[in-house]
């Protein structure tokens, strides 16, 4: 959960990080992985959102730095600060019923989902912000029968960021919801039109440059690939 440039604490986070408190369930019981400064916990418990929080930060010293600020707030009643790879931080007497996983790439996110899922028994909320390859966050989450609750987009510091909240449930997702986001891609938000409007930009240029080449099988099938996703950039923009 990198905090960005902009001077943050436990009383004001980044506009990413406040999106994601936002879909905080009241009187949730929040597990935080990969806290940093387990600034979203205390957030979340000086707002009186949670009810309790699990920080878990797997890198010495960002497990150091949230100690020092979940004791500097004074919430080391409320929240339990552990030094655990991923969902290892999570004790089955904690009772969480809701998971935050912010500010990584979306196949890491799925990792730490995949690798303990005996964790995740009950809970009944993900709220999900990857930097990047949102989509495989999407596929995990057909698989695994969780559905997409709600999604935001949003723009800070020149990043466009994705938040997606997922509760137990099954769903089905077609081609171009899987990529984009069923409920970004019905409200086109400004974030949105940007960032597919860059990639569309990227795979325009990739293409202009494969057809020059010599057409072997691979480049063939990174062409298809290619005009494939431009078909449906087009048909969301």
């Amino acid at each position: 959960m990198k905090t960005g440039g902009k001077k943050m604490n436990a009383q004001k986070l980044s506009k990413r990080l406040e999106t994601v408190a936002s879909f905080v369930p009241s009187g949730a019981v929040v597990a935080d992985i990969g806290s940093d400064h387990a600034y979203l916990p205390c957030y979340l418990i000086h707002k009186g959102i949670a009810s309790y929080a699990v920080a878990g930060e797997v890198v010495k010293g960002p497990f150091e730095s949230a100690v020092g600020q979940v004791q500097k707030e004074g919430l080391t009643e409320k929240i339990t600060v552990r030094l655990a790879n991923g969902l290892a931080a999570v004790e089955e007497t904690d009772h969480v019923d809701t998971v935050t996983i912010a500010g990584m790439g979306g196949p890491l996110i799925v990792s730490i989902l995949e690798k303990h899922p005996e964790k995740l028994n009950g809970v009944t909320r993900l709220i999900l912000q990857p930097n990047i390859h949102a989509k495989v966050i999407r596929e995990w989450a057909l698989a695994h029968n969780w559905a997409i609750q709600d999604e935001a987009i949003l723009e800070e510091d020149e990043k466009i960021y994705e938040i997606l909240v997922l509760q137990r449930s099954s769903m089905t997702l077609s081609e171009p919801e899987i990529i984009f986001g069923p409920r970004l891609m019905q409200r086109k938000s400004p974030a949105f039109i940007k960032k597919w409007s860059r990639e569309k930009e990227n795979w325009q240029r990739v293409l202009q440059s494969i057809e020059g080449a010599d057409q072997t099988p691979e480049i063939e099938e990174k062409r298809a690939e290619l005009v494939a996703l431009l078909n449906l950039v087009e048909g969301v923009l």
